[in-house]
């Protein structure tokens, strides 16, 4: 009888601590075929790219209840090739924290808060199928390392959040953003100040580029509006000016239609732009096929980080692209 209690009272303990704390596993598959042309250039090969419109990864994240309303989270994620298999350890976001009333503070390799509200509005589902791939403020720090970073908890929709990186290699980032949402309507402010890479590695000092972003949208059932603005002081480079305006249209319960059109203009440049229309259709909550045409002029003068083409460089002019993809997640 003894034992049975004893029995009894240790599958209580486990039970509770089950009830307490989480683990999830969890993921994403991602791949698009497609098809670039460069005008007055050879027709280029079709290829297979990972991750159209979601990076695909393999995460872990957890949660303790510490009581009291305070937990313990931790989160392990790692970016994955899918064209090859390949994996370069946790490098997207590895990182341990507590949350509770006050909020959420992180440690770790967490993705700066700018980079939190940087995409919110960004049309053809924020993804490397959206026309604001020829923006030239994309080419912020996402996730410096070594980063602490807090969130606030909502104050009649309005929150916030502020990261700073203490990498000692004088790379530090410092961010922020400040976000409303209620019912329909979004609006995103980000500001981000960091150092200039290039130049600490020319051990250059108190060289930092400062991105900033207001990006806001508006839900009227029928569809969203979307619009953005982007503005980029470098300190080594010619600042740049960016701009787009969408709108996703669900067409169905499963089938949501989304479409923009962004510009950048970097001083001393030619002005560059991209469309773009793409649909996503759910085959279940997990799995969804999608698709994407666009067109874009990005010139190499203006220093663009990437272009509208899924892998494509920053030479790439008068570009033509089609996008197919499917993404699973679980």
């Amino acid at each position: 009888m003894k034992k049975s209690l004893i029995a009894v009272a240790a599958l209580a303990v486990v039970s509770a601590a089950s009830a307490q704390s989480s683990l999830n596993v969890y993921g994403v598959a991602d791949m698009v075929i497609h098809k670039d042309d460069v005008r007055g250039e050879p027709s280029k090969p079709t290829k297979m790219t990972n991750g159209g419109v979601s990076g695909s990864r393999l995460g872990f994240k957890g949660t303790e209840d510490l009581g009291g309303g305070l937990k313990a989270n931790f989160l392990l994620e790692q970016g994955i090739d899918l064209t090859n298999g390949a994996a370069a350890g946790f490098n997207r976001q590895a990182y341990v924290g507590l949350s509770g009333g006050f909020g959420e503070v992180k440690f770790g390799n967490v993705y700066t808060a700018y980079d939190d509200i940087s995409g919110a509005t960004n049309p053809v589902f924020d993804s490397a199928l959206s026309p604001t791939r020829v923006w030239a403020s994309s080419g912020y720090v996402s996730n410096p390392g070594s980063n602490i970073y807090y969130a606030s908890p909502s104050f009649g929709g309005v929150s916030g959040a502020v990261s700073y990186s203490l990498d000692g290699s004088k790379n530090e980032v410092v961010s922020l953003h400040v976000k409303y949402e209620n019912g329909p309507i979004y609006v995103g402010f980000g500001y981000q100040d960091q150092e200039d890479f290039a130049a600490a590695s020319a051990s250059a000092d108190d060289l930092a580029d400062k991105f900033t972003r207001l990006n806001g949208s508006y839900d009227f059932g029928s569809f969203k509006l979307l619009a953005g603005y982007g503005k980029t002081n470098e300190t080594v480079a010619a600042d740049s000016t960016d701009w787009s305006i969408g709108a996703d249209v669900p067409l169905a319960s499963n089938l949501v239609l989304s479409a923009g059109y962004a510009s950048s203009k970097t001083d001393g440049a030619k002005r560059n732009s991209g469309v773009a229309v793409g649909a996503a259709y759910s085959l279940s909550k997990r799995t969804t096929v999608y698709g994407q045409v666009a067109f874009a002029n990005a010139d190499a003068a203006a220093g663009l980080r990437t272009s509208v083409v899924a892998g494509g460089t920053a030479a790439d002019k008068n570009t033509r692209v089609l996008n197919v993809g499917i993404k699973h997640a679980f």
